[in-house]
């Protein structure tokens, strides 16, 4: 069990009202193609390939790193990509910095506690955090400000370098064209002129300058990665069309994905789409369609249901997401969101039932703020008032809610058996508080 004061006080010691919060995606289809697509390239740069790739709710251009185990990505980013070369180039990069160590002596120069909090706040934000409201089938959680990215994550122009020629090292040995990080950079040119207020982040963590891209430039000549293999490719049409159809209006979505096509990424495109207008007849064509295609595919199933949650069909719900869990039973998203199902009608086998799924997934994500609402629920469902209120305590910390978390966790602590495993977590959730508040 993870002591939550040891994580929490590392990772979240800081006031959740910082401005212009942002916030993470979660969505277990999005994160399986963006790591597969990771995958090739980590393994050439000597880094594990289980680094998660964390999407950023934010409109702006901008990638970055925080530690050695998570490379951030805005989906505003992510969304002007036109190939997953573009995609590679990037993590490329990024990875360049772990395996260089940038961060790492950043970070071991920072003096001022504010600072080694906002590194943390982001720490706790790339745990995976997820708040439970909307977007792509997906949590978000109150991220950072991006003024504390700017003067935390800006790299050295020395540094830059280094992480181009590295990055383009493991482009070429990953079999992916180095020429897509010029790609990338070109999509900065001209903002140098700008003010700082109206740069994208990425130039003011990421210094770009001429002689950078010429120096990317002759990095890259003579090396063709060739085109993308058809599973890359795939993974990235399939990822970016959940995510646009979950971020864009649907409008936008349908008026660019024609009705007469019966290609299974415009069919994920539409479903998405009519849940959202919110037309699910339409939607549960599209989405039966996918499952027919692909009957063992964990993914269309949890698709099939949250339509089906989120329309207040239950019980359809959960035999959609039960199926899900049997291809994918390692999967904590897709078990938070069996569990949410199953404690949906209210019943007594419905709740203990929920419980298990909802225990299994957290000890999967334990920072995932979403599922500890859920599993609050389901333990005062069943009476277990001590441990509703130390998940309770957990979440409202995990959401900067430290006023609330000390509340829950002094309830939790009264009516738990001293020395239990409940009893331990919310004593950790109210040092971790105390802490909080006394650092504002």
């Amino acid at each position: 069990m993870f002591l939550f004061a040891r994580l929490a006080a590392l990772f979240l010691v800081i006031s959740a009202s910082l401005a212009n919060a942002q916030s993470i995606i979660r969505d277990a289809e999005i994160e399986h193609g963006l790591q597969a697509l990771a995958a090739p390239v980590l393994r050439a740069a000597g880094l594990p390939t289980n680094i998660d790739i964390i999407v950023v709710n934010d409109g702006s251009l901008n990638a970055f790193v925080v530690d050695s185990r998570h490379i951030f990505i805005h989906s505003g980013l992510l969304m002007r990509l036109d190939s997953p070369a573009e995609f590679q180039a990037i993590i490329a990069h990024e990875a360049a910095h772990i395996a260089n160590g940038h961060f790492a002596r950043r970070s071991s120069n920072v003096g001022t506690a504010n600072t080694v909090a906002r590194i943390g706040l982001l720490l706790g934000v790339a745990a995976g955090v997820a708040s439970g409201e909307a977007g792509a089938a997906a949590g978000l959680i109150a991220g950072t400000a991006s003024s504390a990215q700017r003067v935390l994550f800006a790299h050295t122009r020395a540094e830059e370098a280094s992480a181009d020629a590295a990055g383009i090292r493991y482009l070429i040995s990953a079999g992916v064209d180095p020429a897509a990080m010029e790609t990338v950079l070109n999509l900065f040119r001209g903002q140098e002129a700008l003010s700082a207020g109206r740069q994208d982040p990425y130039l003011r963590t990421h210094p770009l300058t001429r002689d950078r891209l010429r120096a990317v430039r002759a990095l890259a000549a003579g090396h063709d990665g060739g085109s993308a293999d058809n599973l890359t490719l795939y993974w990235w049409q399939r990822s970016m069309g959940k995510l646009t159809a979950f971020l864009r209006a649907p409008s936008w979505t349908l008026r660019r994905v024609d009705q007469g096509r019966t290609d299974e990424i415009a069919r994920l495109r539409r479903a998405i789409a009519y849940h959202r207008q919110p037309d699910i007849d339409r939607a549960l064509t599209e989405v039966a369609a996918l499952v027919a295609l692909r009957p063992t595919d964990p993914y269309y199933h949890e698709l099939r249901g949250q339509i089906l949650y989120e329309n207040r069909r239950f019980s359809e719900a959960i035999t959609a997401y039960a199926r899900a869990v049997e291809l994918a039973p390692r999967e904590p998203l897709i078990l938070a969101g069996y569990g949410r199902a199953l404690l949906a009608p209210d019943t007594a086998s419905g709740n203990r039932q929920g419980l298990e799924v909802l225990q299994r997934a957290r000890a999967r994500d334990p920072f995932n703020p979403r599922l500890l609402r859920d599993l609050a629920l389901a333990h005062a469902r069943l009476g277990q008032n001590g441990l509703a209120s130390a998940a309770t305590a957990e979440r409202y910390a995990l959401l900067g809610r430290f006023e609330d978390a000390v509340i829950h966790a002094n309830r939790a602590i009264g009516l738990l058996q001293q020395g239990s495993s409940g009893w331990r977590r919310a004593q950790d959730v109210l040092s971790t508080s105390e802490i909080a508040l006394n650092r504002r």
